[in-house]
C-alpha cells in the first residue's frame, strides 16, 4: 500500500467516538454498592412500610399466645370462693379460710371443677403446690428460652423456631386439659413452659430485625402491646370457660389457627440468612420488602456484614455463627450480659409478681387482670414516644423506680376496707410503671449485643429472668404486705442496675462481635467508609 493511500486512510473517521466508547463502559460496569441490612433499609429499602408493618403485625400476634400459656394459671390455679353447707356448723375466720373445717360443712361455689385447686384440694398443707406447679411451669420456659434463642440463632432460624414452639404449644396444652392427676399436670406445665418460653424471644427478634434503626425502638416497644391484649382477652375467656379443663382448650386453639393461617404468610429474618452465608435468600427478601414500600433497589447494591473486609470475596458462602461463650469470652460484651440479667431477673419479679398477686386482693379477680392489663398499654404508649427522645437507660431506671416506690406504698396499706382499692390501685401503678421497663428490656438487649449473639443473649438474660419468675409464686402465697415489699425493693434495685449499662440509641445495630466491640462509629462515619470502600472497588 502506497503511502498516499496510508494518509487517506488516516484522515477517515473512526466508527465510534472515544466519548461515546467511555460512556458504553460505565454503563457497563456501574461501581459496585456494599451495604449492611441497617443500611440497606435506610438507604433503599425503607426503615418501616407497607411490608415490615404487615410481617411486623403478624409476628406479634404470637405474643398474644404466649400470653394465654403463661397467664392462664391466674384463673386455672385460684382459689375460688366457697360457701358453707346449708345446717352445717361452719364457722369461718376473719380470713375466710376453710382450715380446720369439717369436710363435708362447706362447699366450691360453681363446683369442684372450676380449677386446680378445687378439683385436688390444693389448700390449707396443700397449698405450697401451687406455687410449685406455676414455679415448674417457669422452669420450663427458662430452659425453654435458652435452647430456642440458641436454636433461632443457628439451625432453626427464627421462624423454623417459632413454628416448632408453636406446635409444641397446642401438643402440650391440649393435653393439659385432660390432665387425670395432679402430678401428671405438673408434668405437662413445665412441658408446655418449655415451648411459651420460646415464644418471646423468637417473635420479637423476628419481628423487629427487618425494620431500619430509627424505627426499630418504637416498634419493639410496640410488641408487648400484643401481650396484654393478650392477657386482657384472657379475662374475657376466663369468664365464658369457667371449668379450668376447658378453659385450657378454649387458650389453645388460637395456636391452631396461628399455625395454620398466619405463620405461613411470616417471612424469615433477612439477617439470620445473612449470618449464615445464605446471602441469595437475604438480598431476596431485601427485593421484596423495597417492592412492597414502594422503593427500588438497585442491582448493584450487594449485602454484607458490618464491618466486613473490603477483601472479602463476594462470591463466600461462609457460615458466621457464636454462642453465649464468645459473649463471655468479650470483657465488654460479659459485663453487658451479667448487668441484663440481673436487670431481667428484678423486673421480672415485679412484672409477673404482681399479675399473679390479683389472687390476693380478695377482689374480682377478672376485673382485675382486665385493668391490669388496661394499665399497661398507655405505659406502652408513653414509652414508645419517649424512648428515643431520653434514650434506653435514663427511661428504663425510671420506670423502675415508679414501680418500686408504688409497690413499697402498698406493702404499708392494709388490705381491709377502703385499704383493698389503694393497694389495688397501687399494684396497678406498679404494673403500669414496670410494664414499661419489661419491653424496653427487649429493645436495650436487641441492640446491646450483634445478631451472630443476639438471640443467644437474649435467651440467656430470658433464662435468669425466669429464675424470678421461678420465686414469684412462692413470693405470692405469702400474701399481705410482704410480697408487695419485695417488689418494691426489687424495682429499686433494677434501676441502680441499669446505670452502668452503656446508652444505645441511634448506634448501629451490629451483626459481628468484630463490629460491635472494635470500633463505636456514627451513621455519618459508617456512610463515609462504605462511599471509599466503593471507591477501592472502582479502582
Amino acid at each position: 500500500m502506497s503511502s498516499h493511500t496510508r494518509a487517506l486512510d488516516d484522515l477517515r473517521p473512526p466508527l465510534l467516538s472515544p466519548i461515546e466508547t467511555h460512556v458504553a463502559t460505565d454503563c457497563e460496569q456501574p461501581p459496585l454498592e456494599r451495604l449492611s441490612v441497617d443500611q440497606m433499609l435506610t438507604k433503599y429499602c425503607g426503615e418501616f412500610g407497607v411490608w415490615q408493618f404487615k410481617h411486623f403485625v403478624l409476628t406479634c400476634m404470637a405474643w398474644a399466645l404466649d400470653a394465654f400459656h403463661t397467664m392462664v394459671m391466674i384463673f386455672a390455679d385460684r382459689e375460688p370462693s366457697w360457701t358453707c353447707e346449708p345446717g352445717s356448723s361452719c364457722i369461718w375466720d376473719s380470713d375466710r379460710s376453710v382450715c380446720g373445717l369439717q369436710p363435708g360443712s362447706w362447699r366450691w361455689d360453681g363446683g369442684e371443677g372450676q380449677s386446680t385447686v378445687a378439683e385436688w384440694g390444693l389448700v390449707c398443707g396443700q397449698k405450697y403446690k401451687v406455687g410449685l406447679v406455676q414455679a415448674l411451669f417457669f422452669v420450663g420456659s427458662m430452659i425453654g428460652s435458652g435452647v430456642f434463642g440458641h436454636l433461632s440463632d443457628s439451625k432453626l432460624g427464627r421462624k423454623g423456631s417459632l413454628m416448632i414452639v408453636c406446635i409444641m404449644n397446642v401438643v402440650f396444652g391440649l393435653s393439659t386439659s385432660i390432665s387425670p392427676n395432679y402430678w401428671t399436670y405438673v408434668i405437662l406445665r413445665v412441658l408446655n413452659g418449655l415451648s411459651s418460653g420460646g415464644v418471646g424471644v423468637c417473635a420479637f427478634v423476628l419481628a423487629t430485625e427487618p425494620i431500619g434503626p430509627t424505627m426499630r425502638g418504637i416498634a419493639g416497644m410496640s410488641t408487648f402491646y400484643f401481650f396484654s391484649i393478650g392477657i386482657g382477652l384472657l379475662s374475657g375467656i376466663a369468664y365464658i370457660f369457667q371449668t379450668w379443663r376447658s378453659l385450657y382448650i378454649a387458650t389453645t386453639i388460637p395456636s391452631v389457627i396461628f399455625l395454620i393461617f398466619i405463620l405461613p404468610f411470616i417471612s424469615e429474618s433477612p439477617r439470620w440468612y445473612l449470618i449464615r452465608g445464605k446471602t441469595d435468600q437475604a438480598m431476596k427478601i431485601m427485593h421484596n420488602i423495597a417492592k412492597s414500600n414502594g422503593k427500588h433497589l438497585p442491582k448493584n447494591v450487594y449485602i454484607v456484614l458490618d464491618e466486613e473486609p473490603i477483601e472479602t470475596k463476594i462470591e463466600s458462602k461462609e457460615t458466621t455463627t457464636g454462642s453465649v461463650i464468645d459473649v463471655i469470652k468479650s470483657p465488654i460484651m460479659r459485663t453487658r450480659l451479667l448487668l441484663l440479667m440481673a436487670t431481667n431477673f428484678t423486673c421480672t419479679v415485679v412484672y409477673f409478681g404482681l399479675n399473679l398477686n390479683v389472687t390476693n386482693l380478695k377482689t374480682n379477680i377478672n376485673l382485675n387482670v382486665l385493668l391490669n392489663s388496661a394499665a399497661e398499654m398507655p405505659a406502652y404508649f408513653l414509652t414508645a414516644i419517649l424512648i428515643d427522645r431520653f434514650g434506653r437507660k435514663p427511661l428504663g431506671v425510671g420506670t423502675q423506680w415508679f414501680s418500686g416506690v408504688f409497690c413499697i406504698i402498698g406493702s404499708l396499706i392494709r388490705n381491709q376496707g377502703c385499704g383493698k382499692a389503694v393497694r389495688m390501685a397501687c399494684g396497678i401503678l406498679g404494673i403500669f410503671g414496670m410494664a414499661g421497663t419489661y419491653n424496653l428490656l427487649y429493645i436495650y438487649a436487641m441492640e446491646l449485643f450483634p445478631t451472630v449473639v443476639r438471640n443467644a443473649a437474649l435467651g440467656c438474660a430470658r433464662q435468669v429472668g425466669q429464675l424470678g419468675n421461678i420465686l414469684v409464686p412462692f413470693v405470692v402465697v405469702m400474701d399481705g404486705g410482704r410480697s408487695f415489699m419485695i417488689f418494691g425493693a426489687c424495682g429499686i434495685l433494677g434501676g441502680i442496675l441499669m446505670f452502668y449499662l452503656p446508652e444505645t440509641l441511634n448506634k448501629l445495630l451490629y451483626d459481628t462481635m468484630n463490629g460491635e466491640t472494635s470500633t463505636k462509629v456514627s451513621y455519618d462515619h459508617a456512610n463515609q467508609t462504605m462511599d471509599e470502600e466503593n471507591k477501592l472497588v472502582d479502582e
